[in-house]
């Protein structure tokens, strides 16, 4: 009898999205008031979004968060339940509100604007070990948002393998800009999950602790950096997911309308995305995780995986929001 009762366990960020589309690169201030296109109501977080789209892809999935004991809070919980996710685990704080992002999007870009509420209470003890040791793998969500979980992610992750769980990680971004604490983390992450900028600036702060620094611009360094170009420039990108790997992670990095770039066995494995009218693309790296995980624990080899997390981050911007486009199994991968 198989020790599992979820495929997934995701633990981080659930939040309230209040998603302003068409919104003003300047808002103007003195009271004045502007009209934009559409504005909506969501599920925002990275932890959320990822679960509810993995339930979507048919993963049995649990989430484990905080969210205050508020209006904005019981919308959260609600949305995940309605999506399939088991919320049983997730912590009601009395004290402190639940997290609220406004998101102003214009075109393909959008500014984000997060008041964390209770989301930096959240901490490793929070979950159950129970939980933990009946799923398959372990996801984590916004690692820079959430200062207590980061503090025991490395003792988590240690527990969840200990179980028989595989784990992997989203930072998402670090608004202080200093991409620190990871060097324990990663040997026991075996998915790292970053977008280009992100495995840039963590490959620059973890991995040069070792390594040094990446080569100059116009420096051979095909070792280190691999080659790109006729002229054999150095590709940053490429360093960084080398050294990622180098670390005992397995870096697939998001690159939106590029694909993805892996880094397994020595290799580096490329998959495109397909052109595609975008509506809104918050939440289309949380849905390429929920895309990517939903394949590896089906079995699918790497870059078949990749395929269908492309796929699921590139649908996912068909509709306003993180999960109103999110796609099913079948729609992934027809």
């Amino acid at each position: 009898m198989s020790r599992t009762t979820f495929d997934l366990l995701v633990v981080g960020d659930a939040n309230p999205d209040v998603i302003v589309s068409g919104a003003p690169r300047h808002p103007e201030f003195g009271q004045r008031e502007q009209l934009v296109p559409a504005a909506g109501l969501v599920l925002g977080g990275s932890g959320a979004i990822t679960a509810y789209g993995a339930a979507r892809l048919g993963l049995r999935t649990a989430f484990v968060g905080r969210v205050g004991d508020d209006p904005a809070g019981a919308f959260v919980l609600d949305a995940l339940r309605s999506g399939g996710v088991d919320v049983s685990a997730c912590v009601v704080d009395p004290d402190v509100p639940t997290a609220m992002t406004v998101v102003l999007v214009d075109g393909d870009d959008r500014a984000i604007l997060t008041a964390s509420g209770c989301l930096d209470r959240l901490g490793a003890g929070d979950v159950p070990r129970g939980l933990l040791e009946r799923a398959a793998h372990v996801h984590v969500s916004s690692y820079f948002l959430q200062p207590r979980l980061a503090a025991g992610l490395a003792g988590l992750f240690g527990l969840a393998r200990a179980a028989g769980a595989s784990t992997s990680l989203d930072t998402n971004d670090d608004p202080a800009g200093r991409w620190a604490g990871l060097a324990e983390v990663l040997p026991v992450t075996d998915v790292l999950l970053p977008n280009e900028a992100e495995a840039l600036a963590i490959a620059t702060t973890v991995a040069t602790t070792v390594a040094g620094p990446p080569p100059a611009a116009g420096e051979r360094g095909v070792d280190a950096f691999g080659e790109r170009g006729d002229r054999g420039e150095p590709d940053p990108l490429l360093w960084a997911v080398r050294e990622l790997a180098a670390l005992g992670t397995l870096p697939v990095v998001k690159r939106g309308a590029l694909g993805a770039l892996a880094f397994a066995d020595g290799e580096p494995a490329e998959v495109p995305a397909t052109p595609a009218t975008v509506v809104d693309a918050v939440g289309a790296g949380d849905s390429f995780n929920a895309g990517l995980l939903a394949a590896l624990l089906r079995g699918l080899p790497l870059k078949q995986a990749m395929t269908v997390a492309v796929t699921c981050g590139t649908l996912s911007t068909r509709a306003a929001g993180g999960t109103a486009a999110q796609p099913t199994w079948e729609e992934a991968t027809s």
